[in-house]
């Protein structure tokens, strides 16, 4: 089970959220809530993720590192502290750079395939 916020643990730090390695050079932790998820993902220095769409909103804050997104069809390459917004069924991907990458992504509503089967 993902950890989940609830009045009783509104607060959480990432070092107490479960690591999990999702595919090579790829780790996420996540935290879920009832409408949306926050995903904290590590990729090793140029790990490329395949050009994907998916009916969830999704915002990505860069918190570490350089990454060459493909969005709809065009490249931009963003650093720490950019903050991108996918609108549902966009066309997205991405390549990171020469150094370790770490994002935030923020889903609504829940990836339901990320979680666990109950």
């Amino acid at each position: 089970m993902q950890p989940q916020i609830d009045a009783a643990d509104s607060v959480r730090r990432w070092d107490d959220v479960k690591v999990e390695q999702i595919a090579e050079g790829i780790e996420r932790q996540m935290i879920v809530g009832e409408k949306l998820m926050v995903c904290r993902l590590r990729f090793r220095p140029h790990v490329v993720t395949a050009v994907h769409s998916h009916p969830h909103e999704q915002l990505t804050l860069v918190e570490k590192g350089r990454v060459r997104f493909t969005i709809g069809g065009s490249e931009r390459i963003v650093a720490p502290g950019d903050v991108l917004h996918f609108a549902p069924d966009v066309p997205h991907g991405a390549t990171m750079l020469d150094e370790e990458v770490v994002l935030i992504d923020i889903f609504t509503p829940l990836r339901e395939e990320f979680l666990p089967a109950r």
